[in-house]
């Protein structure tokens, strides 16, 4: 059998196992393997491979490779659905995928699991991976299938709808699971994992079925990468921008007014004010318009723009009135459009950017919905350029510039960047598809832009680019994203006059550069542990009082503040001090000045900051010359 590893040709026995092919060409590789990829496909390392007829490409996937830890985390999920089904008789195993960083597997348990019994689960787990039981795959017919799950009804669903006429399960020991694998070759290879919580979650995430119980957890190939992620999770834990938005009072969700609408408190409104300022001013001189639209549109608006038809589940149920169906907006590019075509355009016009922080609807099942990340009504920096195809491609240079700068001006230097193509669902013609990826190809390779192809995740009218920012933690968020459309231009019958002055058709980008105020608020929440950076803190400098001889002062100092600009609040109460500290301090006010007798009497201050502590004793115009060189967007350089 003739096999291509490395790019050089091989010879192998017909039908050895994945595993004893890699260890005939690379014994190091071959130990330190998941499973084995066959022409693009990963099989597991039992599976032998059979003679073609011609060359196959054989490569390792390594443990630590992201396809790697899947493999690993998804037999480290069958172990632990094993361990709960010995010991919960009555616990029926439903589905088990991997996830970002670990794991889950859902449970229709009687009774909900509780914290110790995450803990006798893991220590049946370290029984099942010592007794190193095989993990054999099987292919059977859909019949037998049906017939080996007859008691569940879950698995049953599902053997239903695969269209396959044979079904793979997994074997390992008298557990049998339902599974396109691949899977490692047996339990003993699992090494470190740890049981990370517990939740509710609805069958197939739809709040119309059964309430299942769901047990998350993690693993690593290495005890000291389990550890460290460990680590990480109790650091993001502190960050919860859930847990902060109460704690530092900056934003609520009441469940009278409804799930996934964000109420934003004075605090958080600041915060919120301060990002929406800077970003008008920075759109303003990079050559955008601000325009405000409607929060409803007729809903044959969102018929002709195609929405309706591709977005449906997630659009609200129209409302009539005087005999039309309206529904609230899903989406700014509608509006933007007609106010394109309000009027004549000419090629001189172009590039037309038209930007808004538009407020948007959309249905989300509650069982996602999740603080600030997952909303139901949120406002997106929204911007639509009609542009002419010529100058496509310096368009998108200019919007990925601008995004960068603006990502960068809030403390976000790491990126991960992707370009997504035509998904099987679309609209227009290929040859649009094909010009409009070329264009983002082409921008991203001018700029330097290394990233990743993500194959068919593109919107049904074109192609997009999204980047995703890293924070503190390593973590990554999606909020950046530059999509090119030759859709709309086309159902809205968009023109302008060209050299020539014969009409023309334009095409249309959309872009969103922190994606909506409140994932980005909520990332940043998380990113500073909520101990924002001086330019966005909705408290910059409190004053604290020693006693009440000292309110008056304190009360001179607190308007010349704020006639510097600065969002200063003085604590005149009568508490002590060091209270007064604490309180700053978990309130995470930047700067503290002290008002006692002594700085009275010489009209100084003493400050403290947030990060240094204690400072010298200054006057109060030094203390503001001192933090006003602080007071600005970081470092994301003009452009």
């Amino acid at each position: 059998m003739k096999v291509i590893f490395n790019g050089a040709e091989k010879t192998l026995p017909d039908g050895v196992t994945a595993l004893e092919a890699l260890k005939a060409l690379d014994r190091r590789a071959a130990k330190s393997s998941a499973a084995c990829k066959v022409d693009g496909t990963a099989i597991d390392l039992g599976v032998r491979i059979k003679d073609p007829g011609k060359a196959v490409r054989v490569e390792p996937v390594p443990l630590d490779s992201k396809e790697g830890l899947d493999v690993y985390r998804h037999t480290t999920a069958h172990v632990m659905a094993q361990a709960v089904v010995e010991l919960f008789k009555d616990a029926l195993p439903t589905i088990g995928p991997t996830i970002e960083d670990g794991f889950y597997y859902d449970f229709d348990s009687p009774s909900p699991f509780t914290p110790e019994d995450l803990e006798a689960i893991e220590k049946k787990m370290q029984e099942i991976i010592k007794k190193d039981y095989p993990i054999a795959r099987e292919e059977i017919s859909k019949g037998q299938a049906l017939e080996l799950f007859a008691g569940n009804g879950y698995k049953k669903e599902l053997i239903k709808e695969i269209p396959e006429d044979r079904v793979s399960v997994y074997r390992q020991a008298e557990f049998v699971d339902l599974c396109r694998g691949p899977h490692l070759p047996s339990t003993g290879y699992v090494k470190a994992f740890k049981l990370t919580g517990i939740a509710g979650a609805y069958w197939r995430g739809d709040e119309k079925n059964k309430m299942l119980q769901r047990i998350y957890g993690t693993s690593f190939p290495a005890k000291k990468a389990l550890e460290e992620h460990l680590k990480r999770i109790e650091e993001a834990k502190k960050r919860d921008h859930r847990k902060l938005g109460r704690e530092l009072d900056l934003y609520s969700v009441d469940e009278e007014i409804g799930a996934g609408l964000i109420l934003w408190h004075p605090r958080g409104s600041v915060v919120r004010g301060v990002i929406e300022d800077f970003w008008r001013a920075e759109h303003r001189r990079h050559g955008y318009s601000i325009i405000y639209t409607p929060h409803v549109a007729k809903l044959e608006l969102w018929k002709t723009s195609g929405h309706w038809e591709f977005y449906r589940e997630s659009l609200y149920s129209p409302m009539e009135v005087e005999g039309q169906d309206y529904i609230v907006k899903p989406m700014n590019c509608p509006f933007h459009i007609s106010i394109y075509k309000n009027r004549l355009r000419s090629y001189r016009d172009l590039p037309i950017r038209f930007a808004e922080l538009g407020t948007v609807y959309r249905y989300e099942r509650s069982g996602v919905l999740h603080g600030l990340l997952r909303v139901r009504g949120f406002t997106q920096d929204d911007a639509h350029i009609l542009v002419s195809p010529e100058k496509l491609t310096e368009e998108i240079k200019h919007v990925l510039k601008f995004t960068l700068y603006i990502l960068k001006s809030f403390g976000f230097n790491e990126f991960d960047v992707y370009l997504s193509t035509r998904p099987d669902k679309y609209v227009g013609e290929l040859e649009n598809w094909e010009r409009a990826e070329g264009a983002l190809k082409d921008a991203l390779a001018d700029e330097g832009l290394a990233y990743t192809v993500d194959p068919g995740e593109g919107v049904f009218y074109g192609p997009k680019i999204d980047i995703k920012i890293k924070d503190v933690l390593g973590r990554a968020w999606q909020c950046s994203t530059v999509q090119v459309d030759f859709n709309l231009p086309e159902r809205f019958d968009l023109t302008y006059r060209d050299e020539k002055g014969t009409a023309a058709r334009p095409i249309l980008v959309h872009r969103a550069l922190m994606g909506s105020l409140e994932r980005f608020f909520g990332c940043l929440v998380e990113h500073y542990g909520g101990a924002f950076p001086l330019w966005l803190a909705p408290v910059q400098v409190i004053i604290l009082t020693v006693t009440d001889r000292n309110d008056m002062y304190a009360g001179d100092l607190l308007e010349k503040f704020k006639d510097a600009g600065f969002r200063a609040e003085c604590d005149t109460r009568n508490e002590k001090l060091g209270f007064k500290i604490r309180e700053a301090r978990l309130n995470k006010i930047p700067y503290m000045v002290v008002i006692g007798d002594k700085e009275q009497e010489e009209g100084l201050v003493a400050p403290r900051s947030r990060e240094a502590g204690t400072m010298p004793v200054m006057g109060p115009d030094e203390f503001i010359r001192l933090i006003e060189k602080e007071n600005k967007p970081l470092g994301g350089g003009r452009t």
